[in-house]
């Protein structure tokens, strides 16, 4: 799937970036505003080494902050990966999983970019046209935040157990 989705990101033209699993305090929190006494540091959310210098990275927010450094406006591109979380593990829980995001740079762009990006990926992926729409969110790291929602592609929006009943399917 992580292949699938690069390939359409390419196709769009977005560049495809990397980044080191062992992170620095810096490039993990520093670089995005988490301060030392966010809760998204403690032991709890957090795989440190010993040295307590170094972690597992808890999202993929690490490789924007390099390609934001590397590259100039205008600039689009996604950044896939592992990421690790001390998480207790249940049916929709895991301690690794991937997480994708991705950054877009440049003059007149808006929130109108996102949502077709996202509906075109969606809609590759799935192999048909998909409605998409954004709700507000509230996410203390970003501003404005916002959640996707994808219309059932089983009932096509009138409700169903997949849906529960409301026609959308929330993906974010």
């Amino acid at each position: 799937i992580q292949n699938e989705i690069e390939d359409i990101f390419l196709s769009m033209g977005f560049t495809v970036l990397d980044g080191p699993h062992i992170e620095d305090d810096y490039h993990n929190f520093e670089a995005l505003n988490i301060p030392a006494d966010h809760p998204a540091r403690d032991m709890q959310d957090t795989f440190w080494f010993a040295n307590m210098k170094n972690l597992l990275r808890t999202h993929t927010s690490t490789i924007q902050v390099r390609g934001m450094k590397e590259f100039k406006p205008p600039f689009k591109f996604i950044a896939p990966g592992k990421v690790f979380r001390c998480e207790r593990t249940d049916a929709s829980h895991e301690s690794c999983f991937h997480q994708l995001e991705g950054m877009m740079v440049g003059k007149n762009i808006s929130v109108s970019n996102l949502i077709y990006f996202m509906k075109t990926l969606l809609s590759e992926i799935f192999k048909k046209e998909v409605e998409v729409r954004l709700r507000p969110g509230f996410f203390p790291f970003v501003e404005p935040g916002f959640e996707l929602d994808i219309k059932c592609l089983i009932c096509k929006g009138k409700g169903c157990s997949v849906c529960k009943q409301v026609g959308w399917v929330e993906l974010l």
